[in-house]
């Protein structure tokens, strides 16, 4: 998809705004009319807004209230229809997509705060990778797909064994000063 700078996108001082990761994955998601996209982690719901302007089916949440609240009002005044929810991960989630996405909290750092959760990786960077991963089946269609943003800032080795044997695919690359960010496309 391409990234339309034009977007009405409102933001919140507690709400990861839309970055450089953000217009990479975007740029990176190729989704068709009629997929079924769950996003999560939504932010300001810019990802989820490009997806169902592009034609998805999407539902999409948050952990963070004021990112679900913002996501909302963001969508409205865009004229994206997204169901937006609640939920750590997997929380509130019910039914099956083709596609999940997440713009993970990649970081190697233990901040706190609402806003932090949103950068935060914890000590390997992971973050809540190892639990999308292991719930993804219960909430894909068959032959269905994770999308996820990860960065060379990570944990390698326990990367790869978090994706284990699964089929992975680059979808997407953005070299900054400090770091690579890359776009994977996990098969199931």
């Amino acid at each position: 998809m391409e990234y339309r700078d034009g977007l009405d996108i409102g933001s919140d001082p507690e709400v990861y705004p839309p970055s450089e990761d953000s217009m990479l994955l975007v740029e990176s998601l190729d989704v068709r009319s009629g997929e079924r996209v769950l996003e999560i982690g939504s932010g300001s719901g810019v990802v989820s807004i490009h997806c169902a302007l592009n034609g998805a089916l999407v539902v999409c949440g948050d952990v963070n209230p004021r990112a679900v609240a913002l996501t909302r009002r963001n969508a409205e005044a865009n004229g994206a229809e997204i169901e937006v929810l609640e939920t750590d991960v997997y929380s509130n989630v019910a039914g099956r997509f083709d596609t999940i996405v997440f713009n993970l909290p990649y970081l190697p750092v233990e901040e706190e705060g609402e806003l932090a959760r949103a950068w935060s990786g914890g000590e390997d960077g992971l973050g809540p990778l190892p639990e999308l991963l292991k719930g993804a089946p219960d909430h894909l269609l068959p032959g269905g797909r994770v999308v996820v943003v990860v960065s060379s800032l990570m944990d390698g080795g326990r990367l790869a064994e978090v994706l284990g044997e699964r089929p992975v695919r680059v979808l997407g690359e953005l070299p900054l000063f400090f770091e690579r960010l890359r776009v994977l496309e996990i098969g199931f």
